[in-house]
């Protein structure tokens, strides 16, 4: 989308708020129904609960099911609840396999079947068939409308056959060709069609260089296969190589946008597609867990803090000093985290480059270690005037940094081979680690030398 047509989006979208806003409810109700589906969606999911109910009801019906597929889960699954199969049947024909199966997925087995039964034959072996897969998987991102070719047909046999269709599937930009049994061989590339002698053979001018995903494939390793390849759209296959459907671009920027909104979200313990218009008591709900998991983290580094209780009594500049320790730990440890869980998700980090990765955040924290401890025992000195403190402080900070760029390194590696998600738990084992650690370097070593 160009910068102009964004900017008329963003004003078409005011506008409307507007009218809403004054109550104004036809005019409302055109300007909606006037929207592309997924600017009226992204009305909806920024508009508080009761005008979300209201911009439902002024959609026209022909445009609740369009507008519904762009819609966040969290917002989704509102509307989803409030209908019953029968409703839910007549929204979704027309849906894409893909999309269908998306949808199905959020709602309780007894209504999945029940809309399942409302379609025909067809269509439901589709739709179970890439249920039959996991969501996260190449076979539960792919769609099953394809067309398929065989090698020995010519190019003009292509055509005729092509003529035949209303209209090809979305996002076709090229045919794939299997043999008798149905095995993927190769793709022969749109262009090619266009371009080629009608008389020749799909076998002289097809590519078969194009290798197929696996439909237990992952789909983040799908995406970055997409992302490497710059791919409009993939087959995908099974483990006898057999074509079971293909995956295209506009499913891959979904799992893309969703791995990123993962990681941010997660580092604040927030569920992926939290709804930023949820109702207050739900919000809290969610949040008052993670919370209470930090409160837990705080007492423990409260503990070790009461272990040094006597000395920050005897020395007061201490209990002064002691946060910046473990502020400057928490800090470097997150930079870390933050990198190495990136690199994760890119596929960059193997067993043969971890141990350089450790090693070289060992040499950052040191360095960072050593220029800011010269610079915080500077301070200290100047405005406590006590040699031994700015001593303290300084060996604190170098051994926190050290520590902390090395858990932050090593804690994502470590969650993932336990098969716990890195990006929920990272940063909170992360702020734990830095401040015990913290606490622990500058208390004991003020122990050693100042009682």
């Amino acid at each position: 989308m160009s910068t102009q047509q964004l900017g008329k989006s963003e004003d078409q979208l005011q506008e409307l708020s507007l009218a809403l806003d004054q109550g104004v409810s036809s005019p409302v109700k055109r300007m909606l129904n006037s929207l592309p589906a997924a600017d009226a969606a992204h009305l909806i999911e920024s508009s508080p609960p009761k005008a979300r109910s209201l911009l439902w009801q002024l959609l026209d019906k022909e445009q609740e099911a369009e507008v519904l597929q762009e819609l966040s889960d969290d917002v989704r699954q509102y509307y989803l609840d409030q209908m019953n199969a029968d409703e839910l049947a007549a929204i979704t024909t027309g849906f894409d396999a893909d999309d269908l199966v998306d949808l199905l997925q959020q709602l309780p087995d007894a209504i999945t079947q029940q809309v399942l039964s409302s379609m025909d034959a067809q269509d439901r072996a589709r739709v179970e068939h890439i249920l039959s897969y996991p969501e996260d998987t190449a076979g539960g991102l792919m769609n099953t409308d394809t067309i398929t070719i065989r090698p020995s047909n010519t190019l003009d046999v292509v055509f005729r056959y092509l003529r035949r269709h209303d209209e090809l599937p979305a996002m076709t930009d090229s045919l794939l060709v299997v043999n008798r049994q149905d095995a993927f061989i190769g793709v022969l590339p749109i262009n090619k069609l266009l371009t080629t002698n009608p008389s020749i053979t799909v076998r002289e001018v097809m590519n078969t260089d194009i290798e197929a995903i696996n439909a237990m494939t992952p789909a983040s390793q799908v995406a970055q296969l997409f992302e490497r390849q710059d791919l409009v759209s993939a087959p995908v296959v099974d483990d006898d190589g057999k074509l079971l459907g293909r995956i295209t671009i506009d499913d891959v920027v979904d799992v893309i946008r969703e791995e990123a909104d993962h990681s941010l979200m997660s580092m604040a313990g927030l569920e992926d597609d939290a709804d930023t218009f949820a109702p207050a008591m739900k919000t809290a709900k969610r949040r008052a867990v993670w919370l209470g998991i930090n409160l837990v983290t705080a007492f423990v580094a409260s503990a070790f803090i009461g272990m040094f209780q006597d000395t920050i009594d005897k020395v007061v500049a201490l209990a002064v000093l002691m946060p910046i320790v473990a502020s400057m730990g928490g800090i470097a440890g997150s930079q870390t985290l933050t990198l190495v869980i990136r690199a994760m998700a890119l596929g960059q980090i193997g067993k043969s480059n971890t141990f350089w990765l450790l090693n070289r955040e060992c040499i950052v924290g040191l360095v960072n270690g050593l220029i800011w401890a010269l610079v915080v025992s500077g301070v200290a000195f100047v405005w406590f005037n006590d040699g031994i403190i700015s001593t303290v402080i300084a060996a604190a900070m170098i051994i926190n940094l050290v520590v902390a760029v090395m858990a932050g390194a090593a804690l994502p590696i470590i969650l993932k081979t336990l098969k716990i998600d890195p990006a929920l738990a990272g940063s909170v084992i992360l702020t734990t680690v830095t401040d015990v650690v913290g606490y622990i370097s500058f208390l004991g070593l003020a122990t050693l030398f100042l009682t």
